[in-house]
């Protein structure tokens, strides 16, 4: 049953795309993505949300929100949140500094969603290197559940930092079923990120 509303949901969104505020975003045509000099060439079409998660962010879907979602960030520099402030006062986001390595930015992803979106259970699921728009970055897998829902989520991270600012895709969707449907579809935006100047041979 839960799955039937969760579909549901979705395709209602998608059927409400200008209401909702959803563009297309047409496959094999490279697009700048978050207010940024990052470009992505999808292999398939997908439905961008208008309304930005943050300054430098916007986020992606192919069915709705709740069944797949993935959030580009684009050059978020020192001093910087990767999510509009919820309580700048009460429950301030931590804030990007390019001396970060690799754990310091799950950690800081990891606390902006809990503050931003409410998730009392999050984990970190494992850190590894990887390659992103030809850099040295990483990569990292997360768990997690939404303040209200009992819905079991999973994403995963990718990026690195270039020019002193943080670089990152990251995909998200319900644990059961829906995040490994998608992953391989996120992996491939991953794999068309551009970045313009040059680049380092990564092994």
């Amino acid at each position: 049953m839960r799955t039937f509303v969760l579909v549901a949901v979705a395709a209602a969104s998608l059927t409400a795309a200008p209401a909702l505020g959803y563009k297309l975003v047409a496959q094999k045509v490279r697009v700048a993505v978050a207010k940024s000099v990052m470009t992505i060439a999808p292999p398939i079409d997908w439905n961008r949300q208008q309304s930005r998660p943050g300054r430098n962010a916007e986020a992606w879907t192919l069915d709705g929100m709740p069944l797949n979602e993935v959030t580009f960030y684009g050059g978020i520099a020192a001093d910087q949140t990767l999510f509009k402030e919820v309580s700048k006062k009460d429950k301030p986001l931590p804030r990007f500094d390019a001396a970060m390595l690799a754990p310091d930015v799950a950690q800081l992803f990891e606390a902006s969603y809990r503050l931003a979106g409410g998730s009392a259970l999050f984990a970190i699921d494992g850190i590894e290197p990887a390659s992103f728009a030809g850099h040295r970055g990483f990569r990292f897998r997360y768990s997690f559940t939404l303040e209200g829902e009992e819905v079991r989520r999973t994403g995963e991270a990718t990026g690195a930092i270039v020019g002193g600012k943080l670089w990152m895709i990251t995909y998200e969707a319900p644990t059961i079923h829906y995040f490994e449907r998608n992953l391989a579809d996120y992996r491939a935006l991953v794999d068309s990120a551009q970045l313009p100047g040059p680049t380092v041979q990564v092994k």
